[in-house]
């Protein structure tokens, strides 16, 4: 029995070993065989040995450095050509524009040298602004010579040209200038200038000695009649710059207010 399992195993195991035989033959014999292409093999030139003594001395005479000779050379015969080509008789160059110096207001005309005044102002500061901010940089310089000058805590007669149409005639008639820049400041009487020269003189200590002697005002003092505001609504018209004519019956223009149917505050403007 146990000959006759041992020929069984045998048998059972033979046709393994041919399958497996048959499998190998068939991809090696096969009608159509896959032949894989052998890859080339390159043989790269093996790079020169380095000269460690002589690499160093190589780098340091390279073309480069002639080149370079060369170079400098060109340029300096260039030069030569041009400024043989040069003519002899040029005109000496125009003296440059010396630069603003610190002193010098750009905005406003130097009248002060001119010795312009503003009569009925011998005790006071008058300053001609605008309050209104179309143009900026103005406004801005309006706005710092007031805050300047008030620091001082003197009596400021403010003239809001855009408030009242009137003031900006009077400026123009006592500087005699059509146009005219703004902030005009005025110190008992006397013309001193813009917003640059208010900065300059508060700057250098100045502008202290000019306002000695002038009456104060308290700190923190509000005009009770118009709140800082300086103009009222019209009492005759009530702002409407008309009034009715019982007499002739019809409106007339109101005599008393400005264009804008205001008046100067009473109490702080006179």
């Amino acid at each position: 029995m146990d000959r006759f399992r041992d020929d069984e195993h045998r048998e059972i195991d033979k046709p393994k070993s041919s399958m497996m035989l048959n499998r190998s033959m068939t991809l090696r014999n096969a009608a159509n065989p896959i032949e894989f292409p052998e890859k080339p093999v390159y043989f790269y030139p093996s790079p020169p040995p380095i000269k460690r003594n002589g690499s160093v001395k190589k780098l340091h005479t390279s073309p480069l450095e002639s080149t370079g000779t060369s170079f400098k050379g060109t340029v300096k015969n260039l030069c030569s050509l041009f400024e043989s080509r040069k003519p002899s008789n040029l005109q000496p160059q125009s003296p440059t524009k010396p630069a603003k110096s610190f002193n010098s207001d750009s905005r406003v005309s130097s009248f002060s040298d001119l010795g312009f005044r503003l009569p009925g102002t011998k005790d006071s500061v008058v300053i001609y602004f605008t309050s209104l901010r179309g143009i900026r940089r103005t406004f801005e310089d309006c706005y710092t010579a007031r805050m300047i000058l008030k620091s001082y805590q003197v009596k400021i007669d403010e003239r809001d040209i855009s408030m009242d149409s009137a003031f900006k005639k009077e400026l123009q008639n006592v500087l005699d200038q059509k146009n005219v820049n703004l902030p005009q400041v005025f110190i008992k009487g006397k013309y001193i200038g813009g917003s640059e020269v208010i900065k300059q003189l508060n700057e250098m200590g100045e502008l202290s000695k000019l306002l000695r002697g002038l009456p104060l005002r308290p700190p923190g003092y509000m005009c009770e009649g118009c709140g800082d505001m300086r103009f009222l609504p019209c009492s005759h018209c009530d702002g409407s710059r008309k009034y009715f004519d019982e007499d002739e019956g019809q409106l007339r223009r109101c005599p008393d207010c400005n264009e804008n149917g205001l008046v100067r505050c009473p109490l702080c403007c006179s």
